[in-house]
């Protein structure tokens, strides 16, 4: 029997027009698609009825896999794309398998001879490097830093020395009730000549794309406030 594939669909970074997002190749498949494996099944009916699924949603299969979730079984997320049936694999936000969970249903999938095929969509750590005006050639995306302040201090001296002695983008998020504990010590801690570039509520009527020195920051004192956002790093 001919295995189905394993699309990976990117979601709308805020709450936008999803025709002005996503490209309709990609909402194509996702209106036909009847088994999807989500984050949180309330957010992916309300993707699925603003990407223009009108059939009935009782129809459609919801699999639950996230950060709280053991580590995936193929009986259990992948049985059904194995006996031929196409599945999406959503995110809550931006492109799945960055700064997400998914990545253990893809390894899964190739573990078992199943396609997977990425769409396109919107990511917001690639739009933050695509405005921040910094080397696109080499940089890394180096996930969330630690929240103790010593460990945090430490790791933000090893990204600024990345950045400075490999001329490599340094990329990282925070979650938003956490970025002015993040801001403050990015500007307690990094020299005054380090570049910080901001991407801010992505996607969003309200989106900043903010790049200055470290030195400038101190005195605007202008955080990303408690919305999603993108720190970048990167030598003067």
């Amino acid at each position: 029997m001919k295995k189905g594939t394993l699309y990976l669909i990117p979601t709308p970074l805020a709450d936008s027009d999803i025709s002005e997002v996503l490209p309709q190749g990609t909402i194509k498949v996702v209106q036909r698609l009847d088994f999807f494996i989500v984050e949180e099944i309330r957010t992916a009916r309300r993707f699925l009825r603003k990407a223009g699924v009108t059939r009935d949603l009782s129809g459609i299969r919801f699999l639950v896999f996230n950060e709280h979730s053991p580590a995936p079984a193929f009986e259990e997320y992948l049985s059904f794309t194995g006996q031929g049936h196409d599945t999406g694999l959503l995110s809550e936000a931006g492109a799945p398998c960055v700064a997400d969970p998914g990545g253990a249903i893809v390894r899964l999938a190739h573990e078992n001879g199943i396609t997977v095929k990425p769409l396109s969509g919107p990511s917001s750590i690639l739009l933050s490097l695509m405005a921040a005006g910094f080397n696109g050639q080499s940089f890394a995306f180096t996930g969330y830093l630690p929240v103790d302040k010593q460990l945090r201090s430490k790791r933000l001296k090893e990204l600024e020395k990345l950045a400075n002695d490999k001329d490599q983008t340094q990329i990282f998020i925070e979650t938003p009730y956490r970025n002015a504990a993040l801001f403050q010590a990015i500007l307690q801690t990094c020299h005054e000549e380090t570049m910080l570039g901001l991407g801010i509520g992505l996607g969003s009527n309200d989106e900043k794309i903010l790049v200055r020195s470290v030195m400038e920051w101190k005195k605007s004192l202008q955080g990303p406030g408690k919305i999603p956002a993108v720190f970048i790093l990167y030598h003067a």
